[in-house]
């Protein structure tokens, strides 16, 4: 028995690390989109009311950043578990009861990213015979966010669920797996 609880520390420890990274390049894929949304929004207000010349792409853009900012930044909410949950519930449970609670909670959440990362294909397999208004690109472009990000959150729900779960293991007796 302690082997493989050896083993399954080290696995964790891997996941850990593993999601740190994933996390960690997310992290800097977003903040570069944010830059670039704010560098587009003061664009579309410099000239709209500055310079009296509108550019219409700028909401557009604007638009498109945004939606894939949003959806990104999921993954690091869920690797850092600081997604909406019911804490309330979890907090009040020890012992096999948390783990079943949190393992519960992953597999849901598992099932949810993985269903719309499934329909998110056939959302952006739909969305490459459609053109945006305004720069008459594919729709699959901004549509492919939602299975992009859907993926990315379910591999750092598994990763996080190995490694909290660990944790529990390590020390039943601790206040949370989620700090």
């Amino acid at each position: 028995m302690p082997l493989a609880e050896t083993g399954f520390q080290k696995i964790a420890g891997h996941c850990a690390i593993w999601s740190h990274w994933l996390s960690r390049g997310i992290e800097i894929a977003v903040v570069g989109l944010m830059v670039l949304l704010v560098l587009d929004v003061w664009l579309g207000v410099l000239v709209r009311y500055f310079v009296d010349f509108p550019l219409t792409f700028t909401e557009e853009a604007a638009r498109y950043l945004m939606i894939w900012m949003a959806l990104l930044a999921v993954s690091i909410g869920i690797a850092r578990r600081e997604h909406i949950g019911v804490l309330i519930l979890f907090d009040h449970t020890r012992g096999w009861k948390r783990h079943l609670l949190l393992a519960v909670f992953d597999v849901l959440g598992l099932f949810l990213f993985l269903f719309l990362f499934y329909y998110g294909i056939e959302f952006t397999l739909v969305g490459a015979r459609r053109l945006t208004m305004i720069y008459d690109m594919p729709k699959s472009i901004p549509f492919a966010a939602v299975p992009v990000s859907c993926l990315i959150a379910a591999i750092q729900i598994v990763l996080v669920a190995v490694r909290d779960q660990a944790k529990l293991l390590a020390d039943p007796g601790q206040e949370s797996a989620l700090s």
